[in-house]
């Protein structure tokens, strides 16, 4: 049977860092395409720009979060790509690239909140455990009306999540309250969540940015999801998007002429303006 999402076990591996934002921004500018994370770590040790960070910690940020999160060629499987042809193994959502080829062009272009949005889109993807726990818990309660997000509630999803099998092994005690604590300071680093040291924060105000909702839909379309599964794609409940509200979002997209979309009942029909995703890139980069 082919690999899905929810077969990629939850791991520690936030622990490494969590939303190193103002970091990830450093290593983008040093770092070239092609260029590996082992390569990368030795360029941004040499290059000065870490003065309060050692050397090893350096190559634990490089290699444990910037690397898994930035430098992969592929993504995670498409739960809503396109049906394969019978004789094929089911298609695979890629970046077409890495993606920090796309976020290189990006970064010095959008807002720190809108560049944010971006990091979230990719750590979610490269952390499974966050993704869920921004699906499952934190936009749960915003929906809610609930007013904070706890580090218990974290624990206990963790702890769900433990029951259901999808960890490789149970956490200790303690590794389960660290692991909480590391879902709910992403968050923070991200802006869904306020941040500091503390263990329950306010949730808030978040809304995607239009730049991010041009970028994930072309990136899904360029990877070969049908026009309507995109809609339905997993990634926008990252956003707290239910399908109608990608829909609308789409629509404005078109407004910018940056696609057309024609949409009657349930069918929708986009056609795409740009060749690929840099050429979108570069449009954002330019505003």
């Amino acid at each position: 049977m082919a690999p899905t999402r929810s077969d990629k076990p939850y791991t520690t591996q936030l622990q490494a860092g969590l939303g190193l934002v103002a970091e990830t921004k450093t290593l983008l500018e040093l770092w070239s395409p092609g260029q590996s994370a082992a390569a990368l770590a030795r360029a941004a040790l040499a290059s000065g720009r870490f003065p309060t960070v050692s050397a090893r910690r350096l190559d634990n940020i490089v290699r444990e979060c910037f690397g898994p999160r930035y430098l992969t060629a592929k993504g995670v499987l498409a739960a809503h790509a396109r049906e394969p042809h019978p004789d094929q193994s089911p298609c695979y959502l890629t970046t077409l690239g890495v993606p920090a080829t796309h976020l290189k062009v990006l970064a010095p272009a959008l807002t720190t909140a809108d560049f944010r949005q971006l990091l979230l889109l990719y750590t979610c993807r490269a952390q499974p455990i966050l993704g869920d726990f921004v699906r499952q818990v934190y936009w749960a309660r915003y929906a809610g009306g609930y007013p904070q997000v706890t580090n218990e509630d974290a624990r206990s999803f963790v702890e769900r999540g433990i029951d259901d099998g999808k960890t490789v092994k149970r956490w200790s005690e303690s590794t389960v309250r660290r692991v909480a604590a590391y879902l709910t300071g992403c968050c923070a680093d991200y802006g869904l969540l306020e941040p500091g040291p503390r263990t329950s924060r306010r949730i808030l105000p978040f809304r995607i940015a239009p730049g991010v909702a041009a970028y994930l839909a072309h990136e899904l379309h360029f990877a070969g999801v049908g026009d309507n599964r995109l809609l339905s794609h997993e990634d926008w409940q990252l956003y707290g998007l239910a399908r109608e509200e990608v829909l609308e979002e789409i629509k404005r997209l078109g407004l910018q002429g940056l696609l057309i979309v024609q949409a009657a009942g349930e069918a929708v029909r986009i056609s795409w303006q740009l060749p690929d995703l840099e050429a979108l890139c570069h449009v954002l980069a330019q505003g």
